[in-house]
């Protein structure tokens, strides 16, 4: 992990498209802003875990539709 420290209204580049700017610093929150193209998707860590998980659950319920169509013969 790169630990980078950085002011209010200073940024980050990652790669030549994604900036993140420090906008405010308040205890122990700071707020950022991020500048990406709409291709890239911005998630929140607790969110993208939570989307992680939902799709490997979606994976396990998928229906075998030969069986389900054997059911209704």
């Amino acid at each position: 992990m790169l630990a980078l420290s950085r002011k209010v209204n200073e940024s980050i580049m990652i790669g030549h498209d994604i900036e993140i700017t420090i906008l405010e610093s308040k205890g122990d929150q700071v707020k950022i802003g991020i500048s990406a193209p709409k291709t890239v998707p911005v998630y929140r860590k607790e969110l993208y875990v939570q989307i992680q998980e939902s799709n490997k659950e979606s994976v396990n319920n998928v229906v075998d539709v030969k069986a389900a169509a054997d059911l209704f013969k």
